[in-house]
């Protein structure tokens, strides 16, 4: 892993899920940053909370909900620091790229999208991942693109293989929920899985990659 998500703030379905610890946790993302010595990003949600979040995080995260939100997107672009943009379940490539846009306008130009599933008429799995997505984003943008398999599945016996797939279409990187005991997980217990799964993801999406004749960046 070369970067650690960890959400302060959770945009829910439900009113009644966690919504994560709000702006008090972000003296523990700070805490972590520290203490593992690695970059970290979160979920920023609202325009208000982007000068604090610029003194926690190393990236921001527009979560799917958000996309749409051009207020945030217009204020993330007046800072500096990576934004990291996941497509709304319901949108079209070419409305995510307009998106990500607002930012650059703005005066951020350092984007990177993420593909994280689409709303289809199939119910077995949470998301549809669309890697169509990625491999016509690599061959027409200049944007880093990557995919995150576990909010594209909703399954965790499904996230190796669409980890593999993604690698294969062109990701330039993956995001995936790690958790020592996915079971407790207050947030998406049922698609995190563990670090040993998650080593095993990573050996083998590294042979896939230099299959491909590229490398996989070691923290």
């Amino acid at each position: 892993a070369t970067i650690l998500r960890g959400g302060v703030y959770k945009m829910r379905t439900s009113p009644d899920a966690f919504q994560g610890l709000g702006s008090n946790a972000l003296s523990f993302v700070d805490e972590v940053t520290k203490n593992l010595g690695m970059p970290i990003v979160s979920e920023v949600t609202d325009p208000r909370q982007v000068a604090d979040f610029a003194q926690a995080v190393d990236m921001f995260q527009v979560g799917s909900r958000n996309m749409y939100n051009y207020e945030l997107l217009r204020e993330l672009g007046q800072f500096k620091k990576p934004v990291l943009l996941k497509r709304a379940f319901a949108a079209t490539v070419d409305e995510w790229i307009k998106a990500a846009d607002y930012v650059i306008k703005g005066g951020n130009d350092n984007v990177v999208l993420c593909e994280r599933g689409i709303r289809t008429f199939e119910p077995t799995t949470r998301n549809t991942l669309d890697l169509n997505s990625v491999a016509y984003l690599k061959a027409h943008t200049s944007f880093p693109v990557v995919v995150d398999p576990s909010h594209g599945t909703g399954r965790p016996e499904l996230i190796l293989p669409m980890s593999l797939a993604g690698v294969a279409a062109g990701a330039d990187g993956l995001i995936i929920e790690v958790h020592p005991r996915p079971s407790e997980a207050l947030s998406d217990a049922h698609q995190a899985i563990t670090f040993e799964q998650f080593r095993t993801i990573v050996e083998q999406v590294t042979k896939v990659a230099n299959a491909l004749g590229r490398q996989v960046e070691k923290p």
